[in-house]
């Protein structure tokens, strides 16, 4: 079993952040879902496979930062997102850097003022 079950991302403005993270990442958002007084878009995810559900989530309690917990994106290059990342006005904060022999991981802030994480294996 995996420890880690479900992420939210927070957001101020929640279909700027779709637009980022779509464009970075080259994927696409269902419908906006309403819940507990936040609108929430979830990540693509397939049940059963690697890897934990999440959603970017606007509202009250979603305060954007680049000081809490990082979450880590799996890409398959990453100078390529970050090359995407700077289109998009990201801010590099930690540079790529090698973790194996194959692996990298980067570090940059989103559209909402978050620190997120880039990594190849």
């Amino acid at each position: 079993m995996n420890l880690i079950a479900h992420v939210e991302i927070p957001v101020r403005e929640l279909e700027r952040a779709m637009a980022f993270y779509s464009a970075l990442f080259g994927i696409g958002f269902g419908q906006i879902v309403e819940l507990h007084a936040s609108r929430m878009a979830w990540f693509p995810f397939t049940p059963g496979a690697d890897g934990a559900s999440g959603a970017l989530a606007e509202g009250e309690v979603y305060v954007p930062t680049t000081d809490g917990a990082i979450v880590y994106f799996a890409v398959e290059d990453v100078d390529a997102a970050l090359a995407r990342a700077g289109r998009l006005g990201s801010t590099i904060l930690f540079p790529k850097t090698s973790i194996s022999e194959t692996g990298f991981v980067a570090e940059i802030t989103d559209s909402e003022g978050n620190r997120l994480a880039l990594q190849s294996l």
